[in-house]
């Protein structure tokens, strides 16, 4: 089965500096049907403002990655890192017993453009840490997050896999589903059909029940494929 959430459809907050889209319910958005997907708890797209950002806050129990499609964050952290994410990379950081952080767009022209997912650990109270990745190649599928940090891949506390996919125009391909496994696709850009469904940028699809995947574009496209376990 296939559940398609259109990108306009989310929750939305314009705050002036900051405009959030919400897959799933955070902050004054609430959905009951929408409180997260297996392991996933939140998915939200968000453009700051040139200049702007997230003051220092507080975070435990939870996987946070961020992906910078724009622009550049400027992160700093109670564990000392004090970092610039770029776009095209990927920063994981794991709470745990409790950080905080702040995030901050420091172009003083540009708007910054990015994904915060959310991730539930499998365990809690672990040793806040943090990691960062520039994968070299935009090409293909790349695996992101895993729980052995293999491939290359960057480590989760969760028993899944995030691969990035890049696909050219008038591609097919497949990828197979193992047992008790779903999957949530988020589109970053491009048109994609998946299964028959076709979903288009910021769209997400929550699949379950199927055994394979078959992925068609017509333009150049890109994907996150999350595998995440099944609840059953």
């Amino acid at each position: 089965m296939i559940y398609l959430r259109k990108a306009n459809e989310r929750g939305h907050a314009n705050h002036g500096w900051l405009d959030s889209w919400h897959t799933f319910s955070f902050a004054n958005y609430y959905d009951e049907e929408f409180m997260g997907f297996s392991a996933l708890r939140v998915i939200n797209e968000d453009v700051i403002a040139a200049g702007k950002g997230f003051g220092t806050h507080p975070h435990n129990d939870m996987e946070i990655l961020t992906y910078v499609l724009s622009g550049t964050v400027e992160h700093k952290d109670s564990m000392g890192n004090m970092e610039q994410i770029p776009a095209g990379e990927f920063q994981i950081m794991s709470a745990g017993t409790g950080i905080r952080h702040s995030e901050y767009n420091p172009d003083a022209e540009n708007e910054l453009h990015l994904y915060q997912i959310w991730i539930l650990p499998e365990k809690t109270d672990i040793e806040p840490r943090y990691e960062q990745k520039r994968f070299d190649s935009n090409d293909g599928k790349q695996l992101v997050l895993s729980p052995d940090a293999r491939d290359g891949s960057l480590k989760v506390y969760q028993d899944m896999q995030l691969w990035r996919w890049a696909l050219t125009a008038n591609e097919v391909q497949s990828h197979d589903i193992a047992d008790k496994r779903v999957m949530w696709i988020q589109v970053v850009k491009g048109t994609v059909e998946i299964n028959g469904q076709k979903a288009t940028t910021s769209d997400g699809l929550a699949i379950w029940q199927e055994n394979s995947l078959t992925i068609k574009v017509d333009e150049d496209s890109e994907i996150l494929l999350f595998d995440l376990p099944s609840a059953d």
